[in-house]
């Protein structure tokens, strides 16, 4: 079942987004599900460079068995000043990514994998932008889940990258360490911040003391 709510808790107005309204890793919160904390916009995600700019690109969804284009057209609102070649190219290039490298996998081995379900053919991101506009449905727990594994407070890929960073006793925004995990956790509407780091850092501190 999907249903729409109206009103739903953020930090921030819909769907205007003007220019210093936020700033990149300010929390966005979810009255219903306290426990999502992106700290990037759907906009923001693709605004910064991500999916080699591919990734509204058309497809043929096995999962639906259909062709589908356009798809990002239902968010038109959003990519106001956002050049086309970040969103919808038919070729991925990495120059096109913020951090300049090459991350993730196919559309394929996603959907064999069982990971991409009919609401949702184009995957997590499409999923979080319907969410984010206000939509509910029952994926959104299987969803929020795979967000706090990869990114949450103990998110593999958010605690790989600060252990990286404390490894090489550099800055939580020293963007040359771990440069492929930074643009993966981009993709799932993160950016790590001095908070997070210091946090973390922190509490690893406090364990290894035993």
């Amino acid at each position: 079942m999907i249903v729409f709510q109206i009103g739903v808790e953020k930090k921030f107005s819909l769907p205007n987004h003007e220019e210093g309204m936020r700033e990149i890793g300010e929390v966005i919160s979810f009255s219903d599900w306290p426990d999502f904390r992106p700290n990037m916009t759907p906009r923001e995600i693709f605004q910064e460079g991500s999916f080699g700019g591919s990734y509204w690109r058309p497809i043929f969804s096995s999962v639906v068995s259909e062709d589908l284009s356009d798809q990002h057209l239902e968010f038109e609102e959003w990519w106001d000043g956002i050049d086309e070649s970040l969103l919808n190219s038919e070729d991925y290039d990495k120059n096109r990514n913020r951090y300049k490298v090459k991350c993730g996998t196919t559309l394929e081995m996603w959907e064999e994998k069982g990971w991409i379900v009919g609401q949702d053919p184009y995957g997590w991101v499409q999923w979080y932008c319907r969410f984010y506009k206000g939509r509910r449905s029952e994926d959104d727990s299987r969803q929020v889940r795979r967000w706090k594994a990869f990114t949450g407070p103990r998110g593999r890929f958010r605690n790989h990258l600060i252990n990286r960073i404390i490894a090489k006793e550099g800055s939580y925004d020293e963007e040359a360490i771990s440069p492929v995990v930074r643009q993966s956790l981009q993709h799932w509407g993160y950016r790590l911040t001095r908070e997070d780091f210091e946090e973390s850092a922190l509490d690893k501190w406090k364990s290894s003391l035993g």
